[in-house]
């Protein structure tokens, strides 16, 4: 057959992996050891940490995803993420986009304090070209950015950091795969929180490491090893099976999204949309930060709880969650305010969506 589509290759991952029984569901492969035909030989499985069946079949659709050569499955997004910062020796310097999630910032604060790195922050391509210079070793930026919702070009990224031999690494979490391919586009090493929008369901903990540099690629499948952070079997799995509905799922969350994002712009209440264009995330600016709490108090369809990219609608206030651990002054100095909440559009109605969110503002006035 011709080159297949990537929804056709999502659909069929795992089928056909078990020829004996004709399972069209990959097995879930629970051992934590395998046994060798023979002293000095081995079926490529010796024990569950440096290999599994099941993650096996999950890295192999999750490097297709990405146009990767190789991929890691780890146990949550931060484990990636410190598995890729492993990648690089003490001392090295890095550029960092400025808006980013509180727990990376935690994670590289956390580095610096320990005078294992340092980091510089940027919050626009002239900032960056103007940061970039042979002594930086890998730049990380997230784009969109989390929760303001920027998008750098990373073309424009990529043609700088080749220029000095910088390593781009990008946080795909929010745009995913079907939107955006850094490897594509220049970077070297791509990472998800494989907790969001691959996985979709609010059940399952990931991370996602792919890189299409055969060197890092062995060394981060090294590391993994050493240092153990590796996917369980049943977390594999699931996470397989939803990566089956991925461009069903995104597909329908982004059209909801941009259906309230059209609504929003025009309601009095609500200062400014922050939206990239594409994807299920959005923030809101209320008019005023005093309404926040009564406003989240009173939402019925969306929850208020950290994460994003499940099926169910979700509201955060990163003052207090997720972008806790970033001080203030820093915080606000780049528009990160009070009056900020960010919306992980689910898979409901829109109708419905935006009933709510006009109730809860209509009650926390009164």
């Amino acid at each position: 057959m011709d080159k297949l589509h990537l929804r056709t290759h999502l659909a069929q991952l795992g089928n056909r992996k078990d020829p004996v029984t004709g399972s069209i569901s990959a097995p879930i492969y629970l051992s934590t050891t395998y046994a060798h035909p023979s002293m000095g030989q081995s079926t490529g499985y010796d024990y569950t940490r440096t290999k599994n069946p099941t993650r096996a079949t999950l890295e192999e659709g999750l490097a297709l995803l990405e146009n990767g050569s190789h991929a890691i499955a780890t146990s949550s997004g931060m484990s990636a993420i410190q598995l890729v910062f492993q990648l690089f020796e003490p001392g090295s310097q890095f550029l960092v986009s400025r808006d980013l999630y509180g727990g990376s910032y935690r994670y590289f604060q956390w580095l610096e304090d320990k005078v294992q790195a340092k980091f510089y922050y940027f919050d626009s391509m002239d900032d960056f070209e103007r940061l970039i210079n042979d002594d930086i070793t890998a730049a990380f930026v997230e784009s969109p950015t989390n929760p303001l919702m920027k998008v750098f070009n990373l073309k424009d990224l990529a043609k700088l950091t080749h220029q000095h031999q910088v390593c781009l690494i990008v946080d795909n979490t929010l745009f995913t795969p079907l939107r955006q391919k850094p490897l594509d586009l220049g970077a070297q090493i791509v990472v998800h929180s494989g907790t969001k929008f691959l996985t979709g369901h609010n059940d399952i903990l990931a991370g996602v490491i792919v890189t299409n540099v055969p060197e890092y690629g062995e060394k981060l499948t090294w590391l993994a090893n050493t240092t153990g952070p590796t996917l369980s079997p049943f977390d594999s799995w699931l996470f397989i099976r939803s990566l089956k509905t991925l461009p069903l799922r995104f597909d329908q969350q982004e059209k909801t999204a941009q259906t309230l994002v059209d609504n929003l712009k025009e309601w009095p209440d609500i200062k400014e949309v922050l939206y990239a264009g594409q994807g299920a995330m959005l923030s809101l600016r209320l008019k005023d930060e005093s309404l926040v709490a009564k406003f989240i108090n009173h939402l019925k369809l969306f929850t208020y709880a950290e994460s994003l990219g499940g099926v169910e609608s979700l509201i955060t206030y990163p003052t207090t969650q997720t972008h806790a651990d970033i001080p203030k002054e820093v915080r606000e100095s780049y528009g990160l305010t009070p009056d900020l909440v960010r919306l992980s559009v689910g898979l409901e109605d829109a109708e419905d969506l935006l009933k709510d969110l006009a109730q809860a503002l209509k009650l926390c006035q009164q």
